[in-house]
Order: C-alpha cells, then structure tokens, then sequence
C-alpha cells in the first residue's frame, strides 16, 4: 500500500483546521494543559530525594550517590547507554526501597502528586507486585499498598487544585513464570483500582507468547492488557503481540517503522502488519526520550513519532520513566513541538488519542474529553490568540 505523507487528511471534529507554527511552544504553556499519561512505571518515577531518604531509613547503602542532583545524573548517564537491559539494571535501586508497605504508599502518592503538578488528568500507572515481595508482603498487599498511595496521592493533589484519576496497571515479568498468577490478580482488583495487565523485561529471547496461558485467561474474562512490544526487539514481537496474544495496546511499538518504507517519491509504503496497526486504531505508548535512550530511536527530531503522526497511526506520547529519562509529560510534548513543529491541535489530538485507548469505560472517557481536554485546550488556543500567537498544529492532527 502506498500513501503519500503529505497529503492531509480530514480533520477529526475534536481538532480545528490546521495552519503553520511559527515557533515550538513553550515548556510554561505546555505544563498548564490537560495531559493523559498510559505508560508510566511506578518503580522508574521516583523523586530523588526520596530514594534518598527510603534508602537511608532501611539501610539500603548502594545507592551510587547521597546527593539528589548527582543520583538524578547518574541514573540519566545510565540511560543513555543506549541498551535497554542496561537501561533496566537502574531498577535494582529503586525496587530496593519499595519492598514495604509504607514506602510503596509514599511513592505511589508522590507519583499521583508529580503528574498532577504535571497537567496529568488521567493515568495508567504500571508496577509488577512480585518484584516488591522480598519483605513478605503478599501480591495483594503490595496492591493494595499502591493503590491506597494513588488515593492518598490524588486526595492531596486535589486539595492543591489539580485534578487526576490514577489507576493501576500490573505487570508480570517476560522472563518470569508467574504471568498467569498476576492476571488473575488483576481481575481480583479490576473493581478496586486496577485498569488492566502488562508485561514488561528484556523482549530478546521472552517472546510474548510465553504467557499465553495468561492472555487467554485475561480474555475469558473481558479484561483488558497491554504488552511491552517493539523497543528492543523488531517486528516478531509485535506480530505475536497481536496476532497471537490480542493486545489492546502495544508498548513503544517503535519498531512498527520496520514495516514502512518511504520511497523518493514521499510515498510511504506500508506492509501488511502496519497496515493491520493502522487499520485497527491499536494504540502505540510512544515514550520518545526513553526511546532515545534505550537506542529505539536516535534522537527525539528522528524518532519514528513524527512519520507515524503523520500517517494517522494511534500515537500517544507516554514519560515510561521519569527518573531514568530525566522526563516528564511536558518536557516530551515540549521536545516534541520543538523537532516537528507541533502546535495545540498536535498536541490535543495526542491527548485524545491516549484518552480514547484508556482502559476505562467508554461513557467516563468520553466525558474526560468533553469535559477536561477539549475546553482545556480550548482556552490554550484562546489564550494564545490574545497573546498575538499562532495557535494551531501541523497536519499530524489529522485523525481519531
């Protein structure tokens, strides 16, 4: 199938008509809007300081560094190695301090809190409950601990006039055997708190299909789940991850690319399993800065983000983890306008994508759109307007 990519096609109706940006916006103006957040992990968001101070309460002495500035350094130089199970050693640390009931209800308020300050209004945050058992707590008080945290956390927002619903995601481990006794988990909490399941770890050598005892399991019961696909390893781990599994959703799905060849003429060619992406609206958790540092994508301006937008694929913009990355959701949508040029409409259309592929019922995301993002980015363009400024997007917005 070719396309050419720069053709425009219609606007959806929760975008208005798109015209040239003149400058990326700004980092002030991008934190104030409404943001939603699908892919997020618990255990790499942490505050510094607060590694800091968990670690020194249980007596945790190999943290590479007392300072926070110089921890929140090292873990950026670690990330930045370019290789993903590199990338995935930093957690040794952090997973360390979260073993008890008190500091999973810290860090799991305090993660509430962070992206609320953040213009979060939804998120799906992800955490696996076997890797925080070394001091016998069950799976389901690990759960339960985390969620009491997102409550507590959300609560505390609130009173500071910033709006966010926190649910969980739980992830078993690819490399793990106890994929199946998470999912039953999920469900067990479904009702509590709990959005759906995931599963994450090195993809070379785990296909997906190892736990297909799990996602049919998860199917018999309506349940929704995501799977870690297309990052480090190519096209096989997304193919499995749909084809064979039934993903909702794909985590990174950067590698969907692979697929996709763009000729000299600006047509782009989409092979079967990117076409079938496309066609069925799968959502891709992109997490750009993340992405760059795993070696997914070499820089934000040629991560495969900016073809994908523009061939209409689901695309939704995601922190994966904001103490490994340095990140949060204003700085990738702040990176983001400034490599491709993407102004409100842009960055509204990546909004509602991530809200109309929440794992949350249809009626409580449609009023989230109706009744959060679109006046909220509404008053963003309005503002603008006032101020003299162009306030549109490139054609990316061009589709639901």
């Amino acid at each position: 199938m070719a396309v050419p990519i720069s053709a425009p096609l219609p606007e959806p109706r929760s975008v208005r008509p798109a015209e040239p940006v003149p400058a990326p916006l700004s980092a002030d103006a991008i934190v104030t809007a409404p943001k939603v957040l699908l892919h997020d992990h618990l255990d790499g968001g942490l505050r510094p300081a607060t590694l800091i101070d968990l670690a020194e309460r249980i007596g945790y002495r190999s943290l590479p560094s007392g300072d926070a500035r110089g921890l929140a350094s090292w873990f950026a130089e670690s990330a930045y190695s370019g290789s993903l199970e590199r990338y995935l050693e930093t957690f040794t640390h952090t997973l360390a301090v979260m073993q008890i009931r008190e500091s999973l209800v810290r860090v799991a308020s305090e993660c509430a809190q962070d992206l609320a300050a953040d213009g979060v209004v939804y998120a799906e945050v992800r955490f696996a409950p076997e890797l925080h058992t070394e001091q016998d707590l069950t799976l389901d008080e690990v759960v339960q601990a985390v969620l009491d945290g997102f409550a507590a956390g959300s609560l505390a927002a609130a009173e500071g006039g910033h709006q966010i619903r926190v649910r969980a995601l739980l992830t078993a481990m690819r490399h793990a055997a106890r994929s199946r006794e998470i999912a039953e988990l999920s469900i067990a909490f479904r009702d509590r708190g709990v959005a759906g399941f995931d599963i994450a770890g090195a993809e070379a050598g785990f296909p997906p299909t190892r736990h297909l005892d799990a996602f049919e399991y998860l199917r018999r019961e309506s349940a929704h789940f995501t799977i870690h696909a297309g990052e480090g390893f190519g096209l096989p781990s997304i193919w499995e991850a749909i084809q064979w599994c039934g993903a909702d959703r794909l985590g990174h799905g950067v590698r969907i690319v692979d697929d996709i060849e763009v000729g000299r003429d600006g047509r782009a060619h989409l092979g079967r399993l990117a076409e079938y992406v496309r066609d069925k609206r799968i959502p891709l958790e992109m997490a750009p800065t993340s992405n760059v540092q795993t070696g997914a994508a070499q820089s934000i301006a040629e991560h495969p983000i900016g073809l994908l937008a523009e061939l209409k694929f689901r695309v939704t913009v995601n922190t994966d983890n904001r103490l490994m990355s340095g990140c949060s959701m204003t700085s990738e949508m702040t990176a983001l306008s400034e490599a491709f040029g993407y102004g409100w409409d842009t960055l509204q259309w990546f909004t509602v994508n991530a809200m109309k592929s929440a794992f949350l019922p249809f009626d409580e995301r449609l009023e989230i759109i109706e009744q959060v993002i679109k006046p909220g980015y509404d008053r963003l363009r309005s503002s603008a307007v006032a101020g003299g400024t162009s306030v549109a997007s490139v054609t990316a917005a061009g589709t639901t």
